[in-house]
């Protein structure tokens, strides 16, 4: 594996509407942005890091390369799209600006597992989580084909995308699952979740 054929693509593209508008990507924890725990994390894995995401002007302090949806209202299936249209490497992290607690061990286990498939994501009794995943770019085709059917629930992806997957017992693996898939969608999840 070379950095060359890795990208990651952080998505901050919602609204965030539960959060009262606010970027969540900026917020703090553990006395540092979202994002910036993020880019820790995923810079030694990639030299190809972007953000996907429909207002630029949000991230124009910051030196990494924001991407607009590809195809805009298409949810979280548009956002995986987007990532892998932008990009040359094969595989692609992708990953939500709301998950403060990435682990490189972790994402290096999804970028092993999708080389020998479509893509690779952490998948509970809850479902699958598709954007803490990496996903190749050769899958970009079908993906914009299912969307232009109408097929725009990131649960679709699961029909006609081939994914390798890391389940509950080895996700445990890499620490506790709670605080792995923790992520900041709410006023409500910043006051539960650990600061450290």
């Amino acid at each position: 594996m070379t950095n060359m054929d890795i990208a990651a693509a952080i998505v901050a593209g919602g609204q965030a509407s539960r959060f009262g508008g606010r970027d969540k990507s900026r917020v703090l924890i553990g006395g540092q942005s979202i994002i910036s725990r993020q880019v820790a994390v995923l810079q030694p894995l990639t030299e190809d890091l972007f953000i996907v995401a429909s207002q630029r002007e949000r991230f124009a302090d910051l030196p990494w390369r924001v991407c607009p949806d590809v195809l805009p209202g298409t949810g979280v299936a548009g956002a995986i799209l987007t990532a892998l249209e932008s990009t040359a490497a094969d595989r692609v992290l992708v990953v939500a600006c709301d998950l403060p607690f990435l682990d490189g061990g972790l994402l290096r286990r999804l970028l092993d597992l999708a080389a020998m498939a479509d893509g690779a994501w952490v998948r509970t009794p809850a479902g699958a989580e598709p954007l803490l995943a990496c996903y190749r770019r050769h899958a970009a085709p079908r993906i914009r084909a299912a969307i232009e059917a109408g097929h725009r629930k990131a649960a679709d992806l699961d029909q006609i995308l081939t994914m390798r997957i890391v389940d509950l017992v080895e996700l445990s693996t890499f620490g506790d699952p709670s605080r792995l898939l923790a992520n900041v969608n709410s006023p409500e999840d910043l006051s539960t979740i650990d600061h450290s």
